[in-house]
């Protein structure tokens, strides 16, 4: 895995430097889901907006029956993320820096998709927006159209499971990790999906236990010392999920600085909660124990 994060002070160097660099504007909610007036507000200066509703994921009816097939955010087809990302501007080589202003909870996926899909040098804006802003950097107004680009992008150069071998994970040696808020978890509030509570096994993993008071992402040693609490460890089989498959990459992104690989499970609990043959649980599970290594392979986890 290449470098994950770059601080505001390195992105501005490179942007004065004049160096080749493609900033995507990445923000997006849960409750507050359309980022572009936010962006065309005031954005780090060339950065381009990227709508993960429209972009960064298939728009599907709820309630429809792609929607229970995908869950809420289905990944696009490797074609027509190719055309998203060349209409960003990004070519092939280019480096590319993504941020949001939820210190990378958002942003998180368009560095998931895009390094899954062969772009090597992605990185996340550690701290986001504000990181910027508090470093008295200077933002732009209005909206950034790029020239075409010419990227070539393949898929699946990142591990990910579907809903079949995550039923099974855990008890195979591995360890699932559930990046919603713990509420989610537990299924004490459910907002958006329509059975509250967790895949039996997983535990409890918020992305907000990523990241230190200022909004940064914690030290490496941090985390792996977190995420080895949970049971995750180099070696064993990792697997996160979230609501939707957007911010479970921020886990990923996460374990990826510990030096752990991590596959993702993009349908997420919109998609197993819609699906009544696969059970829900409620409550806290125990984090598995860390000295068992499962034998999940890459290729089973696509």
């Amino acid at each position: 895995m290449t470098q994950v994060l770059v601080t505001a002070a390195e992105l501005a160097g490179r942007l004065d430097s004049g160096a080749r660099t493609v900033v995507l504007d990445v923000r997006w909610s849960l409750g507050a889901p359309h980022g572009l007036a936010a962006y065309e507000a005031g954005h780090i200066p060339g950065a381009v907006f990227a709508d993960l509703e429209t972009e960064l994921a298939v728009p599907v009816e709820p309630g429809s029956a792609e929607e229970a097939a995908g869950g809420r955010h289905p990944l696009p087809a490797p074609d027509s993320f190719e055309e998203t990302a060349r209409r960003w501007g990004i070519d092939d080589g280019d480096p590319v820096v993504v941020y949001d202003d939820s210190a990378g909870q958002s942003a998180a996926r368009a560095w998931w998709m895009l390094r899954d899909a062969g772009v090597e040098d992605v990185r996340i804006l550690d701290g986001g927006l504000a990181a910027w802003t508090r470093a008295g950097l200077a933002l732009e107004r209005g909206r950034e159209v790029p020239a075409l680009g010419g990227v070539h992008l393949s898929g699946h150069h990142l591990p990910r499971i579907e809903a079949d071998a995550v039923g099974a994970l855990t008890g195979q040696g591995g360890v699932l990790l559930d990046a919603r808020a713990a509420e989610r978890y537990r299924g004490e509030v459910e907002p958006v999906d329509p059975r509250p509570g967790h895949i039996p096994g997983a535990v409890s993993a918020p992305t907000s236990g990523n990241l230190a008071p200022d909004g940064t992402f914690l030290p490496a040693d941090a985390l792996r010392q977190r995420y080895a609490a949970l049971g995750a460890a180099p070696g064993r089989d990792v697997a996160v999920y979230c609501g939707s498959g957007v911010t479970a990459a921020h886990d990923v992104a996460a374990l990826a600085i510990a030096g752990i690989d991590a596959a993702l499970y993009p349908g997420s609990y919109s998609q197993w909660s819609r699906d009544p043959a696969r059970p829900v649980a409620t409550g806290d599970e125990e984090a598995a124990a860390s000295d068992s290594v499962g034998t999940m392979s890459r290729g089973a986890r696509a």
